[in-house]
């Protein structure tokens, strides 16, 4: 279990190789498999030939890095391992829940037979920790390959004009396609299982923190139910992968996409507001999601749909509910955690709600940040009969934060960029990406933050969501799923000049780079055919809705 922060393993070379041997003292002597490296601050496979001075940085996997990088290659593993039984099986890695990936077969019924073959051949595989080659061909050659193999394996790749080489990883006969670096050997995901769930499977792995036991897995079935509704709404639509997203582009009928991925906002939106009015007692709306899931927009939607069911909603901010700064905790480093629920003050917080509750007026606070205080400036605030608060923050599923509520007069509700799209069958697209590329795009528009300024605080903002949103999202009474599934081809326009800013002698680079990598695939969408009432403006600006 790791415990503390460990040391990077740097290495300064001028040397030229392959990292596998410039650095093959240090790889042998780590005390966790090293998967991967950075070469001058960008992501490459151990194989990778330097031709020039540079800094080599392993990553092993007992990082965030590194088990990302083992995920991909037991992914890859998991393909081959069905390519040898099961050659006609049409895998589709479909989207993460808790540390493992929910996946399905198309063309098959899943078993506890076909798992349990497949996983003893994983073993197998593993075992004799078989070389994964990345190979590199010409159009040409990918040309006479696709036209020899009918695989639709990394097809995306070639679809790119631009793209004057086609990459894919090989072992042992066997070809496949991830876009990110996986490992050169199989010998590394000795730790995995295979789990029937639902129609599919789940393709378990280890955490970073604990990288030598499987975590006990915990169903999260309000999460999975959300995720599985929008996929199956998005493949009666066609649009699974981001080929078949790209081909509505190309055929221009990527407008009507867009309002039909619009309507399936309106009406969940509308549904929890129904929800919400046939719940008697309910006085209180609790709404939580990490960053960039669209909170701001989603709660302005909500209170059009509940105004039209008779409701009208107060907003209460918790970010004036801060304790004194002299007051507030502290983290392991001594600096501030304003993340921490012990920064609410809860008594006053819970004493304001429950007087509101009883037809009282209060007065409600403004918290100086620059100041560190709450201040009274004579905000006066009283419910009316058909009033109903609405608060958003991160605490708003944990009820530590609305302790002396009754349960019955709460309805808290998780959102999130729940993504479903996928590059390919192998290859899904991250949650967290989208969040990730939202939030650069809005804290360039509207706080003047470069991409890397955004970059560098990304882990952090992770860790706390890990730590004070995560755990509390299936006692949501509803999930909402904000991601919209052209969204992406749209950011891009203003995401990708401001990741090429990013230089290779910046740390961020790295994640600047595997972004573009992702964002590459995307035909870019305009953002004039977007409805001005979109989630997505959020971020975009020029919306209807302010925060």
């Amino acid at each position: 279990m790791r415990e503390t922060k460990k040391e990077k393993i740097i290495i300064k070379t001028e040397e030229n190789g392959r990292i596998l041997d410039l650095a093959k003292e240090q790889i042998a002597e780590n005390e966790y498999p090293v998967v991967g490296a950075k070469f001058n601050n960008e992501y490459k496979n151990l194989d990778y030939l330097v031709e020039e001075s540079g800094k080599i940085e392993l990553i092993d996997i007992n990082s965030k890095e590194g088990m990302k990088i083992y995920r991909g290659t037991l992914t890859y593993i998991m393909g081959k391992a069905f390519w040898h039984i099961y050659p006609k099986a049409h895998v589709m890695v479909n989207y993460q829940l808790s540390n493992a990936m929910y996946c399905t077969i198309e063309n098959m019924d899943v078993t506890e037979e076909m798992l349990e073959k497949v996983k003893v051949k994983m073993q197998e595989i593993i075992a004799q920790d078989l070389k994964i080659e990345k190979r590199t061909m010409t159009r040409e050659e990918a040309t006479k390959f696709y036209k020899e193999t009918n695989t639709p394996k990394g097809r995306l790749q070639f679809d790119l004009k631009d793209n004057n080489e086609i990459n894919m990883y090989y072992c042992d006969n066997y070809y496949n396609y991830i876009y990110e670096v996986i490992a050169t050997h199989t010998g590394c995901t000795k730790i995995f299982d295979l789990k029937k769930y639902k129609r599919g499977f789940l393709l378990r792995y280890p955490s970073s923190k604990n990288v030598n036991e499987l975590p006990e897995y915990k169903d999260t079935k309000k999460l999975a139910w959300a995720l599985e509704e929008y996929e199956t709404i998005y493949k009666i639509l066609n649009v699974g992968t981001v080929y078949r997203l790209n081909t509505a582009v190309k055929e221009n009928r990527i407008k009507d996409l867009i309002l039909l991925s619009e309507a399936l906002h309106e009406k969940k939106i509308a549904q929890i507001a129904d929800k919400i009015t046939n719940k008697k007692g309910v006085k209180i709306i609790l709404i939580a999601g990490p960053s960039s899931s669209g909170k701001t927009t989603f709660a302005q939607r909500l209170g059009i749909q509940l105004r039209l069911n008779g409701l009208r909603p107060v907003t209460i901010s918790v970010d004036n509910y801060f304790v004194e700064r002299d007051q507030t905790p502290r983290n392991e480093k001594g600096e501030y955690d304003f993340e921490s629920i012990k920064a609410i003050d809860t008594d006053l917080f819970n004493k304001h709600l429950l007087a509101l509750l009883n037809g009282e007026e209060i007065e409600m606070p403004e918290f100086d940040f620059h100041e560190g205080r709450k201040k009274y400036n004579g905000n006066k605030v009283k419910m009316a009969k058909d009033d109903i608060l609405v608060i958003e923050g991160i605490h708003c599923l944990n009820d530590k934060l609305t302790e002396k509520i009754p349960t019955e007069q709460k309805y808290k509700i998780y959102i999130s960029a729940l993504t479903v799209l996928n590059l390919d069958a192998f290859n899904r697209i991250s949650t967290t990406d989208t969040r990730l590329v939202r939030r650069i795009v809005r804290d360039n528009q509207f706080r003047g933050y470069s991409a890397k300024e955004t970059l560098s605080t990304w882990d952090n903002v992770n860790l706390g969501e890990e730590k004070n949103i995560f755990p509390f999202q299936e006692d949501a009474d509803s999930i909402f799923n904000t991601s919209l599934i052209y969204e992406l081809g749209v950011l891009k326009n203003k995401a990708m000049p401001l990741l090429k800013e990013i230089t290779n002698d910046e740390v961020e680079y790295a994640e600047a780079r595997r972004l573009m990598e992702l964002l590459r695939y995307f035909e870019p969408i305009p953002e004039e055919i977007v409805p001005s009432n979109s989630l997505v403006k959020e971020f975009l600006g020029g919306g209807d809705f302010k925060g």
